[in-house]
């Protein structure tokens, strides 16, 4: 009766050193992790006809969300065969590097076109004057400070506009300046907050409708840490007009 006491905790023990172990196994292999490495890029054009966005670095991970074929993302760095991205509606997850061409800016004729618009005063057009009257009529409803509008923000705005009227795509990530973020430091504008609303539309009142019927798009038109705006109307043969307004707070 002893020994059989002594083996029955003998077998308890191993159990008990064998669910330890795999405890321990499992808990190490579920926090490996690959080295990133930088890329020399920040936007890139989805090559596939539609791209799974995972929440990790492999089809192991679950699909958060989609992109299409000549999509634009912002790509921030790489883990092995797989970019880290940010794709519309902020999700931020890793896509397969295999179907993503990379976009370098064309440097040279930013410099030149910053370089030549510098000096230029900034006037609003009928269109966007109307754009930014409707909006500070959106905040101050809401009892929400007016904004104010910078000179330098509007022009960038414009050129992203035609930009996405002239490059032929509809995306806050622009093949030719990037992400908004990278264009707005590219035209050496400083800021402590940023964002950006685009639309397609054929007119003025329908663009901003629509913004507000987004929630985030109206999330940004409402927020009060946003103190100035530009906004850019530039007519497009597809849409009518394309609009930008980006909003930083100095």
């Amino acid at each position: 009766m002893k020994i059989i006491m002594l083996n029955k905790k003998l077998v308890l023990k191993i159990a008990i050193i064998i669910i330890f172990l795999l405890i321990v196994f499992k808990f190490t292999t579920s926090f490996g992790m690959q080295h990133y490495y930088n890329v020399d890029f920040s936007t890139g054009l989805v090559t596939a006809s539609a791209l799974n966005v995972r929440s990790g670095p492999g089809t192991q991970y679950k699909i958060i969300t989609t992109v299409n074929k000549n999509e634009y993302i912002r790509v921030f760095a790489g883990v092995g065969d797989w970019y880290i991205v940010q794709v519309e509606g902020d999700y931020v997850g890793a896509v397969s590097k295999k179907y993503i061409k990379p976009i370098y800016p064309t440097t040279s004729s930013n410099t030149n076109q910053n370089t030549n618009q510098t000096t230029q005063n900034y006037n609003l057009n009928s269109d966007e004057q109307e754009v930014f009257n409707l909006i500070n009529k959106q905040r101050t409803n809401q009892g929400i400070p007016a904004l104010k509008i910078d000179n330098e923000v509007s022009r960038v705005a414009r050129i992203k506009a035609q930009d996405m009227v002239s490059s032929n795509y509809f995306s806050h990530n622009s093949p030719t300046y990037g992400s908004p973020f990278d264009m707005l430091k590219s035209f050496k504008i400083s800021y402590q907050a940023a964002a950006e609303n685009i639309a397609a539309n054929s007119s003025n009142s329908g663009a901003v409708n629509a913004w507000m019927n987004s929630s985030g798009h109206r999330t940004n038109i409402l927020n009060s840490n946003y103190t100035y705006t530009g906004i850019g109307v530039v007519s497009s043969p597809v849409y009518g007009k394309m609009y930008v307004q980006m909003f930083i707070k100095k």
